[in-house]
């Protein structure tokens, strides 16, 4: 029996031993807080390192994923793609397109004439204006006339020219919707001053001083505004 007893506590020791020198280890982690993993962390979450310093230091908390990562896939590229659906510009949608559009030869040939015809337009105008000035003040002779009449019919076949390429080209271009705005205000204001060069031919004074010249003026400077107008458009709007 005392054989017994003395084996029994023996034992007891041993384990109270044990478990002395255990209890310092555990109490070394005993402080780190319970971190449970979840399959997809919270934007949220703060988690803190386990692995603290033994003097007792205070321990730094260290963030969850940021923001950024919300929108970062597995393979790590950049997606704008959130939560609410696929973005705008994924596929395209919500994007304006420039819808393709093939014009003739021909067009192309009438475009270059009245590009190329367009740049008398100003010096013609300015030349008219000059000469419509001095016949109006009196101060003009007979070959101020002249040359005034020679320039009206420059500007006759100028505007005849590009009257019809543009209109022709303005046809062709009907189903076109890129431009199609442009196209018809110049369009539009250069019939309108073709209509104002016909009435101003017209209302031309006679050699003989009939006709009124303050009207002849009048609808002349407006018809050069109109297709100056219509001229500046297509020329910084190309």
């Amino acid at each position: 029996m005392n054989r017994f007893r003395g084996a029994h506590g023996a034992t007891m020791l041993t384990i109270l031993f044990g478990a002395a020198l255990a209890a310092p280890a555990a109490g070394a982690t005993g402080d780190a807080a319970l971190v449970v993993s979840s399959g997809r962390p919270s934007p949220w979450a703060v988690t803190f390192d386990a692995g603290a310093a033994d003097d007792g230091a205070a321990r730094t908390p260290r963030p969850g994923p940021s923001i950024a990562g919300l929108f970062t896939d597995r393979s790590g590229e950049i997606s704008l793609q959130g939560p609410a659906g696929p973005s705008a510009s994924g596929d395209g949608q919500g994007t304006a397109r420039t819808t393709a559009f093939v014009y003739s030869d021909g067009y192309h040939t009438r475009r270059k004439i009245h590009f190329i015809a367009s740049f008398a337009t100003i010096p013609l105008f300015a030349t008219q204006y000059v000469l419509g000035k001095q016949l109006y003040d009196g101060t003009g002779s007979s070959s101020t006339r002249t040359a005034h009449q020679a320039v009206a019919a420059s500007v006759g076949v100028l505007f005849g020219v590009n009257t019809v390429t543009g209109v022709w080209n303005l046809v062709e271009a009907r189903k076109d919707p890129n431009g199609r705005t442009k196209r018809l205000a110049h369009g539009l204001l250069m019939l309108a001053a073709d209509a104002g060069f016909v009435a101003t031919a017209a209302l031309a004074p006679g050699t003989d001083g009939s006709g009124n010249r303050s009207t002849h003026r009048t609808v002349a400077i407006t018809s050069v505004a109109l297709a100056t107008t219509g001229y500046l458009i297509m020329l910084f709007s190309r």
